[in-house]
């Protein structure tokens, strides 16, 4: 066990490495620089901002800078946004953008478990047509699209719900929903498929013929093994929720981490477009590595870090 977490440590840290490798080379090959909009600048300003954030050292030394910064969890400094750092700019968007991403989690697990059980039990009924229908539909249509649908009817013609903005629980609402569409969906069809070949085995059939009721079996015989897969999706549904957040938070107006990620890459700040990249690699890698124990905790059989057979 702990030779694996040790492992899985380095494994984390090699693979930030190589993230933060390739996103500061990615931003040097990028055409320009911060402060070419700024075409009323003198040359004079222009090469003494060039020189304050030092983008006129050679590349070996402003990589080695930054990852001398980088361990000391110093992101650096904003070039839009004066007297403002990286790590300023995540302490305020970060908390914005962890509660629209929990919700939008608890209701991507909940309602996806929920419709994707319901399917399997009610498999070719109509329940399951709709389900998967429904869920085809949350695969297809994109997050912006059925965030402007919702906003229209439901904020503009109902005028049931806040239109935009952030502030209050029912103004997370509808982001929460249009971030939340495509995860459960996804959850739904991958529910649906397992506990399907979950209540086609013996050990199922073998709990009804002994008189347990259909929640009774389900609730303690397939529901755990059906949630497997499902736990390790997890890791990739909080990839998908902090990835879809950047254009939700934007048609939204929320002030989020995802919304400073869009205006970093129109102004090119390139230090904030770097350090959210970071940051969010780092909860990224985090969360996969806690699903692998979970996954181990939820299947006494797997054991974490042993090698199979």
């Amino acid at each position: 066990m702990k030779s694996y977490l040790l492992k899985r440590f380095v494994s984390i840290l090699f693979s930030l490495w190589v993230i933060v490798s390739i996103t500061f080379f990615l931003m040097k090959a990028i055409p320009g620089d911060p402060f070419t909009q700024e075409k009323a600048l003198p040359k004079e300003i222009l090469e003494s901002l060039y020189e304050h954030y030092k983008l006129n050292d050679p590349w070996y030394v402003q990589y080695g800078n930054y990852l001398k910064s980088i361990l000391q969890w110093d992101l650096g400094p904003s070039f839009k946004y004066k007297a403002r750092t990286v790590n300023d700019i995540i302490k305020t968007g970060f908390p914005i953008s962890a509660i629209l991403g929990f919700e939008a989690l608890c209701i991507s697990i909940t309602f996806g478990i929920f419709f994707g059980s319901l399917a399997a039990l009610k498999q070719n009924r109509w329940q399951d047509y709709a389900s998967m229908l429904t869920a085809v539909l949350g695969i297809s249509v994109p997050s912006f699209i059925l965030a402007a649908f919702l906003q229209y009817f439901l904020s503009i013609k109902l005028d049931l719900l806040p239109v935009a903005r952030w502030g209050t629980f029912q103004q997370s609402i509808l982001p929460a929903i249009s971030l939340a569409a495509l995860p459960t969906a996804f959850v739904a069809r991958l529910t649906r498929a397992n506990m399907v070949e979950v209540l086609s085995m013996d050990y199922i059939k073998t709990a009804r013929a002994k008189g347990l009721s259909q929640q009774a079996v389900l609730i303690k015989h397939a529901m755990r093994n059906a949630l497997l897969p499902v736990v390790t999706y997890i890791g990739m549904l909080i990839a998908n929720i902090l990835t879809g957040s950047f254009i939700i938070e934007k048609v939204f107006g929320i002030p989020g981490l995802g919304q400073w990620f869009i205006n970093s890459i129109t102004n090119r700040d390139y230090t904030v477009i770097m350090g959210i990249t970071v940051f969010y690699s780092f909860i990224l890698l985090g969360a996969i590595f806690l699903v692998d124990l979970t996954y181990g905790w939820m299947d006494p059989r797997i054991k974490v870090g042993e090698k199979r057979r």
